[in-house]
């Protein structure tokens, strides 16, 4: 062992490992920049050392290949920060659309419902003007006119609102390709990174992880790590969509005029519905969010109408009539729908019934009663009035909510990418410092190396007197 021979090997293998660990240096400087990159370290093994009587002698050093610093536990938890910060921000989005349906006065293209609130204490004070001169065709006529604007302004917000949720119908089902897409391309790198040993998979390996991240900002997901490097990916209902080579097709369809989700022949709306990432809050907008909405209009058209028309077939008209006034809004037949279908029907202003069945026509009792029905608790238990106010307070409750979850989740995301950048990302003056810890470790080497060539020289030149630089 204790041969020149054997000495040149071995400070040949440490050439050979330093060159490839300052090859290393070189590629993480060059990617510095490269999104998703993560940085690579040599791996230096201790040769097998030899026994040579009872005395153990080292055999040098091999570079067994660069290896990625990359922390699991940190991307796991990145992911799923990701999706519930895409998932609250597609949400607020639609809020923000859904909320400007009813923000009276803001000049918005979207703001088609006018101002309900004010349109409601419009209608009920024309009753109260009608009260002072009941036999006002120009009062009667105003009765009808705040009517038409009130039924309006509501069918209006009632069609906006199915209107978007047919957009964010339309945007989920498109998503369907995206998450697809992004599954077959990570089963594709995993047998890819499991075809290869550890040391050789780094830039594989970051491209999966971002193909990761991008699908956790598309749906919710749980990530498993399996053998060799591999990994299954589920929904975060458990659902399958990859495992190890092979990935499992999202489909879509119609079902109850909206689109739902399919894995398996299995219906996933509802998990995919809580389960994160952009389509999980744009679900959550389309079958939450804008159907309670829809639900509280189709509440304050259905009390409204229904409680006006009563009130008005109870009274008498200009004419007297006590039994063919008529009603002045579409008398709803259900609660549901009753916001898109709300409109005046009255075309014969003499028809409101100002008096009472049992008075003349001047009479104003009638007139007095449905004016003051904005004050009885007609909705829910609640007046009108106070019914649309609770319902806008808790709509912008909802999108204040929905605006804090983002932030802070978005502060979540940004501190564990900061992390991520500490431990993987390129640093310069690391790298540099590596470098130069490298090149001292290889001109080492070569100077072991000449010094071992001059010795040899020397025995080969018995007798030659040779100096030893």
């Amino acid at each position: 062992m204790g041969t020149i021979s054997s000495a040149f090997n071995l400070i040949s293998g440490a050439l050979n490992a330093d060159q490839s660990a300052l090859s290393i240096v070189a590629n993480n400087v060059a990617n510095a920049n490269t999104t998703g990159y993560s940085r690579e370290v040599p791996n230096w093994q201790e040769n097998t050392p030899v026994q040579i009587n009872g005395v153990s002698y080292g055999t040098g050093v091999t570079q067994t290949g660069p290896t990625s610093v990359r922390d699991r536990v940190l991307e796991q938890r990145l992911a799923q920060q990701q999706q519930l910060a895409s998932a609250s921000g597609s949400r607020l989005t639609a809020l923000n659309t859904l909320q400007s349906l009813f923000t009276p006065n803001s000049g918005s293209s979207t703001s088609t419902a006018g101002d309900i609130g004010s349109d409601i204490t419009s209608f009920f004070n024309s009753f109260s003007s009608l009260e002072a001169n009941p036999t006002s065709n120009a009062l009667r006529q105003q009765v009808l006119s705040s009517g038409t604007a009130l039924a309006g302004d509501v069918s209006n917000a009632a069609a906006s609102l199915n209107a978007q949720q047919t957009a964010l119908d339309q945007e989920a089902a498109g998503l369907t390709s995206q998450v697809n897409s992004l599954t077959s391309a990570i089963a594709q790198l995993n047998q890819q990174i499991q075809s290869l040993p550890s040391s050789g998979s780094g830039a594989l390996e970051d491209q999966r992880q971002q193909d990761i991240a991008q699908l956790s900002q598309l749906i919710g997901i749980n990530q498993v790590t399996t053998e060799n490097s591999g990994l299954s990916i589920t929904t975060t209902s458990g659902q399958l969509l990859v495992s190890q080579a092979a990935s499992f097709q999202l489909t879509s369809g119609p079902a109850g005029g909206l689109t739902h989700f399919f894995l398996g022949g299995n219906d996933v709306t509802s998990s995919l519905t809580t389960g994160g990432g952009q389509l999980g809050g744009l679900l959550t907008a389309r079958d939450i969010d804008i159907p309670n909405a829809l639900a509280g209009l189709d509440q304050l058209a259905y009390a409204i109408s229904s409680a006006v028309n009563a009130q008005n077939n109870a009274g008498a008209d200009l004419a007297g009539d006590t039994s063919n006034a008529g009603d002045i809004f579409l008398q709803p037949t259900a609660v549901t729908g009753s916001a898109a279908s709300m409109r005046v029907v009255m075309t014969d202003p003499g028809h409101i019934a100002a008096a009472s069945a049992s008075a003349g026509a001047g009479d104003n009792s009638n007139a007095l009663i449905m004016a003051n029905l904005s004050n009885l608790a007609i909705i829910n238990g609640q007046t009108p009035s106070n019914y649309y106010s609770q319902f806008v307070s808790l709509l912008g409750s909802t999108v204040s909510e929905v605006q804090t979850e983002n932030t802070a989740q978005s502060a979540s995301v940004t501190q564990l990418q900061t992390q991520i950048s500490a431990l993987s990302g390129v640093n310069l003056s690391d790298e540099a410092a590596a470098m130069q810890q490298f090149e001292r470790s290889y001109q080492a080497a070569s100077q072991v190396f000449a010094i071992l060539n001059t010795v040899i020289a020397s025995a080969l030149n018995l007798g030659v007197q040779t100096a030893v630089s």
